[in-house]
């Protein structure tokens, strides 16, 4: 499933929060989108997977424009995983991770024999089997991204989008989000803050910037020394690490280089 941005713009009065983005998600990436804090990420994904209507400009998945789709279908169709969710309800992992077949079972009729086999296998997935049974408010942040991760897995969409999906996660549990995101067989857009690990895990990078597109390409294409000192205003080295990954090395912030006295070491 190919997601297209066409021109999207998302503003509020006196702001544009999203200016005029265009780029394509080929069928089966996994892309990571990012950018410095406020840069626009987590509005465009909202208008990416349909959750917010973009002021101007269109999105499509394949030919199709979304801004005719129902709610049902949407969420039969595209999964979007949240920074962080809070509710009052006390439900159980298990239940919450069935929150993901609710569209695709009519009216009030309960789950099946197909939704629980689903179920189980997304959290077989994410490692929270041994959870199924735990309840909401005994999970750390961690554990409950995790179980939010399993009910988009649930959903068995076409496309799964994320807003910062490793937030909260242990170092073990990135990596293993990261290499199950880039092996689904899902399109997959997820915004990332670690740059090193979205060039690891990531087939193409898309750069915000003050809500512009600045660059979309391979992640040595659009992770260069130059373009983290202009964007993120870092002093970096980007490179291979011992097992052969693009890393970004960071030296500290331009304002530093721009202070540090005349032949001062680095």
């Amino acid at each position: 499933m190919r997601i297209s941005a066409e021109a999207v713009t998302w503003s509020v009065p006196g702001r544009t929060i999203v200016d005029d983005i265009t780029f394509t998600v080929h069928s089966g990436q996994t892309v990571g989108l990012i950018g410095p804090n406020g840069s626009g990420k987590s509005s465009l994904l909202r208008c990416l997977a349909g959750l917010r209507a973009p002021s101007g400009g269109r999105v499509r998945y394949d030919e199709q424009d979304i801004s005719g789709w129902s709610v049902r279908k949407i969420a039969q169709h595209i999964a979007f995983v949240e920074q962080a969710t809070e509710t009052e309800s006390d439900l159980r992992v298990a239940d919450v991770v069935a929150l993901g077949r609710t569209p695709f079972r009519p009216g009030w009729r309960a789950a099946g024999a197909t939704d629980h086999a689903i179920v189980e296998a997304a959290l077989d997935r994410v490692d929270l089997t041994d959870f199924r049974d735990r309840h909401w408010k005994t999970l750390s942040g961690g554990e409950r991204q995790r179980a939010h991760i399993a009910r988009a897995l649930a959903q068995q969409p076409w496309a799964i989008l994320l807003d910062e999906p490793t937030n909260h996660l242990d170092i073990r549990h990135q990596l293993d989000l990261l290499d199950l995101l880039s092996t689904t067989e899902q399109t997959v857009l997820t915004a990332l803050h670690d740059l090193s690990l979205a060039a690891r895990f990531c087939d193409q990078l898309v750069l915000l910037h003050h809500g512009r597109l600045v660059a979309a390409g391979s992640p040595p294409e659009v992770l260069t020394a130059q373009r983290l000192a202009e964007v993120f205003e870092v002093d970096a080295e980007v490179g291979r690490d011992s097992a052969g990954n693009l890393a970004v090395v960071y030296r500290g912030t331009t304002d530093r280089l721009r202070t540090a006295p005349s032949g001062a070491a680095r």
